[in-house]
């Protein structure tokens, strides 16, 4: 969904919120911004950690985790058609949520705070019940944007809505986070912190400098 692209300071403000989550085993997608030395266009070679093949939540049922996958990817969509098989992406401007386990991150991050487990519990619930006689996961992706839709615009706000919208915000701002905190997610936005250079830029020629003898 459009508008999710994070300012400087929230940027900062999700790695510190983040870190913890760098000391945790059992990732598959999801990888700490600055956890694999130097970005992938360096002439070093980057250490590669232990991955995990398959990622089992730690919080949310396996329904709820499809559910948190889905709602990731729909705030965050990949741009690109064409998903690799592997994990890896050619180009990080086209990752999604998906793409950089953001799920992951979430369930993750929700296995450490107890005050958010309820909120995710009822949240998801709610996603439930508003989808009608079927569950959220069973909607087509058409039904799934619209349900979406009314609860991330105020202007289709509907009053009897309140908990869906404030899951939404909730949703919205652990998805950004997992996002912009892992490699291919500071990638995508060229992220200044993720820059390696060789050697020391020299310093540039100045006139008045040289007549000192700098």
């Amino acid at each position: 969904m459009a508008g999710q692209h994070p300012t400087r300071r929230q940027v900062l403000e999700a790695l510190s919120a983040a870190a913890i989550a760098a000391t945790a085993q059992g990732f598959c997608r999801w990888n700490w911004a600055f956890a694999q030395g130097p970005p992938r266009h360096t002439h070093i070679a980057p250490s590669a950690p232990h991955r995990a093949a398959t990622y089992h939540p730690v919080f949310f049922t396996p329904p709820q985790y499809s559910a948190v996958v889905a709602l990731a990817e729909l705030i965050l969509p990949a741009t690109a058609q064409h998903r690799p098989a592997v994990h890896r992406v050619s180009n990080p401007a086209n990752a999604g949520a998906t793409d950089a386990g953001v799920a992951e991150f979430i369930d993750f991050m929700v296995s450490q705070d107890a005050s958010l487990q309820p909120r995710f519990r009822t949240g998801l619930q709610w996603m439930d019940e508003s989808a009608g006689t079927k569950d959220f996961l069973t909607l087509s992706s058409p039904e799934q944007t619209a349900l979406l839709q009314r609860i991330a615009y105020k202007k289709n706000f509907q009053p009897n809505e309140k908990p869906g919208q404030d899951f939404f915000v909730l949703m919205r701002k652990y998805t950004v986070m997992g996002f912009y905190t892992s490699r291919i997610g500071l990638e995508s936005i060229d992220y200044p912190g993720l820059r390696f250079y060789a050697e020391s830029p020299s310093v540039p020629q100045d006139a008045f400098l040289h007549s000192l003898g700098v």
